[in-house]
């Protein structure tokens, strides 16, 4: 999808700033970086963009390659953390190392497709004209390419989330996600924030949006969750955000001076 012109040069604030930053947080993803890297490059061909890879503290060979790809692609940025400290921690570290507008999100097993970003700003630009409200584009991932167990355990997931914080969005554990990065920044930061992200969207007096999204298989590796070890934060993380949510309003302005 071809994003508007007049869409790109209102948003683009000064000439060689980034409209949109692409965040990809890996751990020991070494095979996964180039093929990755290259389809993010080609999606945002003629976008303002930049790639910015944060290596949460990888044993394998993910510095070297990402050393090597930053010689010839100026466009992507590496951080690595000197131990790992989870996949929140890291798009964290990615959102606040980013210069762009815009923060699309992408896991880094190459699962989510880039090609989707297009689309993704295409429904931000189209729910920003109806107001100031913080946006999240969430991506659905409508045609998954997981075991069924996986499957499985993300329903469920997807279900008691949406029962119990009312974040209306059916697929709230897939990676590509978009959002203003300075919206991101005002949310409040724990660890496995990103599972979360609509639900305190909506606390911050936000949209959510979803969008449907492809799903490729994973091409090398292994996953670094299963539902077992989901499930033993999830519970904690689920009260947690449930507390916030009942611990805050959204304040609305009438006035003020300028």
């Amino acid at each position: 999808m071809n994003i508007e012109p007049r869409f790109l040069s209102e948003l683009d604030p000064a000439p060689g700033t980034p409209l949109i930053s692409v965040v990809v947080p890996v751990h020991n993803e070494a095979p996964n970086l180039k093929p990755l890297i290259s389809a993010i490059s080609a999606a945002l061909e003629g976008i303002a963009h930049e790639i910015v890879y944060v290596d949460d503290g990888s044993s394998d060979a993910t510095p070297q390659i990402l050393a090597e790809a930053a010689e010839t692609l100026p466009t992507l940025v590496r951080v690595r953390h000197k131990q790992s400290c989870g996949q929140s921690g890291a798009v964290v570290t990615g959102v606040k190392t980013a210069h762009g507008i815009y923060v699309a999100t992408l896991d880094g097993d190459g699962q989510n497709d880039p090609a989707d970003i297009p689309a993704m700003l295409e429904a931000m630009r189209t729910a920003e004209a109806k107001g100031p409200r913080p946006v999240l584009i969430a991506g659905h991932r409508v045609n998954r390419q997981d075991s069924n167990a996986k499957r499985f355990g993300s329903r469920l997931a997807n279900r008691v989330r949406a029962w119990a914080l009312k974040d209306a969005t059916p697929d709230t554990g897939c990676g590509a996600k978009l959002f203003r990065r300075q919206a991101f920044l005002e949310l409040p930061h724990f660890d496995h924030i990103h599972r979360f992200l609509p639900a305190l969207f909506i606390r911050a007096g936000g949209q959510v949006v979803s969008v449907p999204v492809r799903h490729h298989a994973r091409a090398h590796g292994a996953s670094h969750y299963n539902n077992w070890q989901r499930l033993k934060v999830g519970i904690v993380d689920l009260a947690g955000v449930a507390w916030l949510q009942r611990r805050w309003k959204v304040p609305q302005i009438e006035g003020r001076d300028e």
